[in-house]
């Protein structure tokens, strides 16, 4: 899977410029976050890669082909969409009906779905809730639910925007889980988050937006080293992160093992200067 965006601008009906000449490749299995305060254009940036918006000038191209060539349902069987209200996607009396709705309509053999259902469930912690009413669900599973909807479906880039919110740690946990699975079936996935702590342990490469521009594109280390630019974004770094450039330290950790390996460095460092 090759995303490209070439110097994407967007203006809603309002006359609000959402997107600025937003230029940016993402391609094979590395997960990506794209992180930035409300109103930096991040929805509306991943709104396009499934053709829910259309640009305002410039160009997507999923793969090579440029997303104006195809409706959004099209794109659904490629780019998946979880919403970050779950409740926008959910219309259908049970669990069971809502996982097997996308399928059904792409032609998917009965075989293959109840394969999938039975795969999916598992993994986003629905096994036994199948024949439950979607809302009757608790808002963590809800938001799990939406996102077994776009895995039964098996595209090959799932969009997630703000899948964090409202979770609790068993949640956050069931999340690393599916990103990695995805990454493992050569899936490109990505997600849109405020929580960083989130993002620092399952993302190699950030993308920082603001104002509707893509102001940081970077590993991890590198963006969250940029802490004056950081700081115009609103975005505050990982706890355990900000105590390591409070001392200094030359590299910049995101784990309490990766901290104290950084620190017997640092120390080392400055016995032997001494």
């Amino acid at each position: 899977m090759k995303v490209e965006i070439k110097d994407l601008s967007y203006v809603y009906p309002s006359q609000d410029c959402a997107l600025r000449g937003v230029s940016l490749v993402m391609e094979g299995t590395t997960p990506v976050a794209i992180v930035g305060q409300n109103g930096a254009g991040k929805t509306t940036l991943v709104k396009h890669l499934n053709g829910l918006l259309r640009p305002t000038s410039g160009q997507v191209l999923i793969d090579g082909v440029d997303i104006n060539t195809h409706t959004t349902a099209q794109w659904s069987r490629k780019v998946g969409y979880v919403f970050q209200n779950p409740d926008d996607q959910l219309f259908l009396e049970s669990v069971r009906k809502e996982f097997e709705f996308g399928p059904k309509h792409m032609g998917m053999r009965k075989e293959e779905i109840g394969e999938r259902v039975e795969y999916v469930s598992n993994l986003v912690g629905l096994a036994d809730q199948l024949d439950t009413h979607p809302f009757d669900l608790t808002s963590t599973q809800k938001r799990f639910c939406t996102i077994g909807i776009i895995m039964m479906m098996n595209p090959d880039l799932i969009l997630f925007d703000e899948p964090t919110c409202g979770q609790d740690a068993q949640g956050i946990r069931r999340l690393r889980k599916i990103i990695q699975e995805l990454r493992n079936q050569g899936k490109l996935c990505i997600t849109i988050s405020h929580d960083m702590r989130f993002v620092a342990e399952n993302f190699k490469r950030i993308i920082v937006m603001k104002k509707g521009e893509a102001i940081l594109d970077d590993d991890i280390e590198k963006v969250f080293a940029r802490t004056e630019t950081l700081k115009q974004c609103f975005i505050t770094p990982p706890p355990i992160t900000r105590v390591a450039q409070g001392a200094d330290l030359k590299k910049t950790p995101f784990t309490g093992k990766a901290f104290m390996e950084a620190f017997e460095e640092e120390r080392e460092r400055r016995i032997c200067q001494m």
